[in-house]
């Protein structure tokens, strides 16, 4: 009788345990440049993405901190996210243009079908003078330990990007 009923406690616990319809989405920008608006203004200033097809991975950086450069040494910022600095995946109706945030008033398609904030994660900025132009700084942007999670509660864990790209800034 209890050789039967452990059998029947470990039947009960194995078929009790279920993975649910739990889908990992991967969301893959490795292969995508980094773009951002050659006029910034006040709102695209701090002002990242990039594009594929009709996805977008975006990110907004604190305020002034592509400025924060030392002729001469290596600076490292790090910011948290969310906080000071935001990270968004977002899934439009149809192919996206970077007009749609160079642009002051973005266009009305194509349309945001799914927008997901990253809740937890780290940006990280390591700054350099560029080696080939002196007058400007290097700004190489990482990602780490990212994590989305969708209105429904399920987490995008497959995040293939650690690092999202460079971006040159003048030497004030």
């Amino acid at each position: 009788m209890r050789k039967f009923f452990f059998l029947m406690l470990s039947l009960a616990t194995v078929f009790s345990c279920s993975d649910g319809d739990l889908s990992i989405e991967t969301i893959d920008f490795d292969s995508v440049a980094i773009d951002y608006c050659t006029a910034p203004s006040p709102t695209t200033a701090n002002l990242l993405f990039k594009i594929n097809e009709n996805q977008t991975l975006i990110l907004e950086l604190q305020s002034a901190v592509l400025n924060n450069g030392v002729v001469g040494e290596t600076v490292v910022t790090e910011s948290a996210v969310p906080g000071r600095s935001q990270v968004t995946y977002r899934i439009f109706n149809d192919d996206v243009s970077d007009d749609y945030f160079c642009d002051n008033i973005p266009p009305a398609e194509p349309v945001v079908t799914d927008e997901v904030i990253a809740e937890d994660g780290t940006v990280i900025i390591t700054t350099i003078v560029n080696p080939d132009d002196e007058t400007q700084f290097l700004h190489t942007i990482e990602l780490s330990g990212i994590s989305f999670i969708t209105g429904s509660d399920e987490r995008i864990t497959n995040l293939t990007i650690s690092e999202f790209g460079e971006v040159t800034t003048t030497i004030p």
